[in-house]
């Protein structure tokens, strides 16, 4: 039996370093020139410097990436510090705290504040974020909301919160212990991407780059083959499965009446190139302006911006202009002159995780006996993260195994 995985991201790499782990035959074919699909690393020409497409912070209870990470022996290559801590800045007037999971994490902030975290668990199935929340408390606007609306990446007027309460139980949830942030020391494709690669290579496992899938030909009640762009065929055989581990909107052009959620938010980054070299893994919160998190690697810094459907209909000179003076509170770097810089923005980034949304999500198996679906759209049980992508590469995995 051979395993067919269309897609080299998080969810499709997962699936093929799970299924492979476990001496299952599988190929992998990608459309681009390189894995990882929104998380990885490329040379930029203008900053002449190495950035990641996009940031992002694991918690140590991240319990489906760090076994992704063991299994690719990729753990090494995360920056975690031992203590559980978190920076912030408030842009507005210049305080600065550090929030540490416990009780008294936020001066001010009473018992009540700390016992909300429990109306997540017994939010309803249409209930919002800012329906659970007091969003008039201190503690939501420099805790709640900047956690919810990076984790979501949706606004909590419409942010599912029945979606945010199995990211609280695994993390903040089990103590300071699974809380400790988890950073790239050198970029995602370094952490994420390479080592899934080699470890499938040294497998015997072949990914092919370059092979972008045209349509699935169904036959009965199974895929019965696969025709790429390059006009090449693949016929499946009746003890073959083929796991789609593609984007949402990919995957309803490809699978006939799969209607998946199909309303997207944005996210900006900002890449600048700092006058000197900083402090290498430093990062920071922030709230009350335009920035939510700052990451400095050396002489870069990058910002981003969730939910960001506002900002990105702005100009990336217009946005450089924002981040920059933002960074430079942050940093303390004065009138500093904006320098090199790189805006990306992800204008379909994540979908929507809205209750509506939510509710489109397919499950892992379709209709068809031999396929299915991996991506961080789909049933995972978790928000379209990191974490959420391995895990449903892993269920796609584990389904395969179990039939």
């Amino acid at each position: 039996m051979m395993v067919h995985i269309i897609g080299a991201g998080l969810a499709g790499l997962s699936a093929a370093v799970r299924l492979s782990d476990r001496g299952q035959s599988v190929v992998v074919h990608e459309a681009a020139a390189h894995g990882g699909g929104r998380c990885r690393s490329f040379y930029d020409e203008t900053l002449e410097r190495r950035i990641d497409n996009g940031n992002h912070m694991l918690l140590s209870g991240n319990m489906y990436a760090m076994a992704y990470l063991r299994a690719i022996g990729g753990l090494d290559t995360l920056y975690q510090p031992e203590q559980a801590a978190f920076p912030f800045l408030d842009l507005e007037n210049g305080a600065r705290w550090q929030i540490r999971p416990g009780f008294n994490a936020l001066p001010g902030a009473s018992l009540l504040d700390y016992l909300s975290i429990l109306k997540l668990a017994w939010a309803s199935e249409n209930a919002t974020i800012a329906d659970v929340f007091d969003t008039t408390r201190p503690l939501f606007r420099n805790f709640w909301q900047p956690l919810c609306v990076s984790v979501l990446n949706t606004p909590v007027e419409v942010a599912a919160a029945r979606l945010m309460w199995p990211v609280v139980k695994q993390t903040f949830g089990r103590g300071a212990a699974a809380c400790r942030p988890g950073i790239a020391k050198l970029g995602l494709s370094e952490s994420f991407i390479d080592p899934a690669l080699a470890v499938l290579e040294k497998r015997g496992v072949r990914v092919h780059f370059n092979q972008r899938l045209r349509a699935i030909n169904f036959a009965e009640k199974q895929a019965g083959a696969l025709s790429f762009a390059d006009d090449a065929e693949v016929a499946l055989g009746a003890d073959d499965t083929l796991i789609l581990a593609v984007p949402a909107e990919a995957a309803a052009t490809l699978v006939p009446d799969l209607n998946p959620p199909d309303k997207f938010r944005s996210i900006v980054n900002g890449h600048f190139l700092l006058p000197e070299h900083g402090e290498d893994n430093n990062f920071l919160g922030m709230v009350g302006g335009v920035s939510q998190w700052l990451f400095v690697r050396g002489d870069v810094a990058s910002v981003t911006i969730s939910a960001a459907d506002d900002l990105v209909a702005k100009s990336a000179g217009d946005i450089a202009k924002i981040l920059w003076a933002e960074v430079c509170t942050a940093l303390q770097l004065g009138d500093a002159p904006v320098g090199r810089h790189r805006i990306i923005k992800e204008k379909r980034a994540t979908i929507e995780q809205s209750p509506e949304q939510v509710r489109l999500r397919p499950a892992t198996r379709t209709r068809w006996s031999n396929l299915l679906l991996a991506g961080d759209w789909t049933q995972s049980g978790l928000p379209a993260t990191i974490e959420g992508a391995v895990r449903s590469g892993h269920l796609a995995a584990d389904c395969v195994v179990r039939s």
